[in-house]
């Protein structure tokens, strides 16, 4: 049960983090139930802000580029499917020009590494991020309305590839994490500290504790006061002392950033007594150009499988290139020469894991994932 006290305090501490102000516009695209949406509403009305409301998730293009927002709240999937729209458009404009993207991307992860590291490249690096800029860039800039100075990604685990794009084109991005329980943000990146692959530090109004597994667990004025009506439920995320166990695990570095590396209920155990954190070989998977979606699977199982919804257009045109004939896409989906490509391609991306962490198995689905997970 969450009560006044604990959204204040919440909202407090996300404006003071966040520096939303009141000259900021946003575009809101979330469901106003999500939790998430929720929070940054209360910021928006907070600092009042002028806020429109996405026609859809298919028309957040076109709304974007209406409303010219300076701040965009959403969750990896949105921030994915931009950059895959920006690919797409790209490559019907031949191979030149998906080879001068790809080079851009590259050029433009250097950049954000060096840069949220504070530093500097040399002078030659500098000169190829301002020719990306002017000839990628600064259109990809324009597509999302040209004014955004903060994007904020929460609700699932924002890849590390993704966000150095995003910062490498001029786009900052931070990621938050927290949960309903917690009203909901815990930690949050700052444009000025931005240590990529975290979710950045604790709220200084929270206590932090990581004990024996690396299991996360937390005390604050923003921690609900338990469960409506089911305390069972309650008793058993809260410790005897009070502090709530968020069933996260993560490590804190040296500097007081966080980084979350998986769920404890998303663990699973292989037949062989192994266990798999699947989230960070998710992330590899979705490195293929042909992986839209994937999901890990395997507890009590003598290894993981992969559950994958193809990028369908780079698999159909691969289809059709190679010359293989179906009737639809469920048959394409089964076809001997696709599971080898995607096989193929996983073995690729995922050498550096240990033997029981390797998928052995994979199986296409047609139509996408909508939970959270396959985020």
């Amino acid at each position: 049960m969450l009560t006044h006290e604990n959204l204040v305090s919440n909202l407090i501490d996300s404006s003071s983090h966040l520096k939303f102000a009141h000259d900021d516009s946003v575009l809101s695209v979330l469901p106003l139930s999500h939790v998430l949406e929720r929070m940054a509403m209360y910021m928006y009305l907070y600092h009042g802000m002028a806020t429109y409301f996405g026609e859809s998730l298919d028309t957040i293009g076109p709304n974007l580029r209406e409303v010219k927002p300076t701040i965009f709240v959403g969750v990896p999937r949105i921030f994915e499917k931009i950059v895959a729209r920006v690919k797409e458009k790209t490559a019907e404009k031949g191979r030149l020009n998906m080879a001068i993207l790809n080079w851009a991307f590259a050029v433009g992860k250097d950049h954000a590494r060096l840069a949220t590291a504070h530093q500097k490249g040399p002078g030659c690096a500098r000169v190829e991020r301002k020719l990306a800029d002017k000839l990628i860039f600064a259109k990809m800039r324009n597509a999302l309305g040209g004014r955004i100075r903060l994007l904020v990604s929460g609700g699932a685990a924002l890849p590390e590839d993704l966000a150095l794009l995003y910062i490498g084109a001029g786009l900052p991005i931070v990621r938050g994490y927290g949960l309903t329980e917690t009203s909901p943000v815990i930690t949050a990146g700052m444009m000025e500290d931005n240590r990529v692959g975290t979710v950045g530090k604790p709220y200084e109004t929270l206590k932090f504790a990581l004990p024996a597994m690396v299991r996360l667990k937390l005390a604050g004025p923003n921690v609900m006061r338990g469960y409506y009506n089911k305390p069972e439920a309650t008793r058993a995320v809260f410790t005897d002392d009070g502090w709530f166990k968020t069933g996260d695990i993560g490590t804190i570095d040296p500097d007081g950033f966080l980084r979350i590396t998986d769920r404890k209920k998303e663990l699973f155990k292989t037949s062989g007594g192994k266990y798999i954190a699947p989230q960070p070989i998710e992330q590899m998977i979705k490195g293929s150009s042909f992986v839209n979606q994937v999901v890990l699977v395997g507890n009590g199982r003598k290894f993981p499988a992969a559950l994958i919804v193809p990028d369908w257009e780079r698999l159909e045109s691969y289809a059709q290139l190679k010359g293989i004939k179906v009737a639809n896409r469920a048959e394409l989906c089964k076809h001997p020469r696709i599971i080898d490509l995607l096989e193929r391609q996983i073995a690729g991306l995922t050498t550096e894991l240990a033997q029981y962490e390797r998928v052995k198995k994979v199986a296409l689905l047609e139509n996408e994932l909508t939970s959270t997970a396959a985020s």
